[in-house]
């Protein structure tokens, strides 16, 4: 599987962005996903994550309420809705999967496969 995300950009406080993160090859319903990020000066940070059926998510207390991790299985699309953004969301965004993560793992090393990262840029 290789992972390719996009929907980052340059937003204003309060707005909302919807990332996806599309896989190639015909075993996605078998990878638990999760979204990770990092800003200027910090670690890769964990944002959410969601089971291989969709129907377990963990979130970062820092986003929580305001972000919502969902997939599509027959679209191999794994997405980030993103609502009252704030500047301190700025970083760039990866997705992240792993055929052995199942329950929400939220260690960037519980996870094998990376996209390349799309950012956003929320300004105050």
């Amino acid at each position: 599987v290789q992972l390719q995300a996009s929907g980052g950009g340059l937003v204003q406080a309060g707005a909302s962005l919807r990332l996806s993160c599309s896989a190639s090859g015909r075993t996605f319903s078998a990878y638990g996903m999760a979204w990770f990020r990092r800003s200027p000066g910090k670690g890769r940070e964990f944002v959410a994550a969601i089971s291989r059926g969709g129907t377990m998510t963990s979130y970062a207390d820092s986003v929580k309420g305001r972000f919502t991790i969902s997939r599509d299985n027959a679209k191999n699309t794994v997405y980030l809705q993103m609502s009252g953004l704030k500047p301190e969301d700025t970083a760039v965004h990866y997705c992240a999967a792993d055929r052995t993560v199942n329950s929400g793992a939220r260690g960037a090393s519980d996870y094998e496969l990376w996209g390349q990262g799309t950012l956003v840029t929320v300004s105050s």
